[in-house]
């Protein structure tokens, strides 16, 4: 049963349903409700700033509501695997790291942030050496240091370390 467990469901085609469509309609209606805060009205001299963010918000949540309630209809014998586990895991495999990545860099800044995430992914999935995987995620943040802020000059978000190093 082991082996076989990666096969199991772990999402099925009318939880995602009802899931993507409920996350849709719950930015629709942040939208809607911040483009009428900011004004949605049509003016003498054209329309405010919230007009059409907000008919594409009622729109976009009205179709998300007409798609929960084609699933809720879905019976449990047309419901089939959407995911198994064993994908899923592989997908979260990326996702989180690539979620932490872009949570740390207000406190790491991105050249760190970079660094870290590369070697965690070369030592994790690629099955690299750490020194290896140190060693290509610190030349590649160099580059990319020297990349964008030195050929483009394009400053890109710093943390402690580079301020510590007289560079942020």
């Amino acid at each position: 049963m082991a082996e076989n467990s990666g096969a199991r469901p772990a999402l099925r085609y009318k939880s995602a349903e009802v899931a993507v469509a409920l996350i849709i309609m719950a930015f629709s209606a942040l939208i809607a409700v911040e483009s009428l805060r900011i004004g949605a009205r049509w003016t003498a001299d054209g329309p405010q700033t919230g007009f059409f963010p907000l008919y594409i918000a009622l729109i976009l949540g009205a179709a998300c509501a007409v798609n929960l309630l084609l699933a809720l209809r879905i019976k449990p014998q047309a419901n089939p695997t959407f995911v198994q586990v064993g994908q899923l895991k592989l997908v979260l495999s990326v996702l989180v790291p690539a979620a932490v990545f872009v949570g740390i860099i207000p406190w790491t800044g991105l050249y760190l942030a970079a660094v870290l995430f590369i070697a965690f992914f070369m030592h994790r999935l690629g099955n690299y050496p750490w020194w290896k995987a140190a060693a290509a995620s610190v030349a590649t943040g160099v580059v990319l240091f020297l990349l964008f802020e030195m050929w483009f000059l394009v400053p890109l978000p710093k943390g402690p370390l580079e301020r510590a190093l007289g560079v942020g």
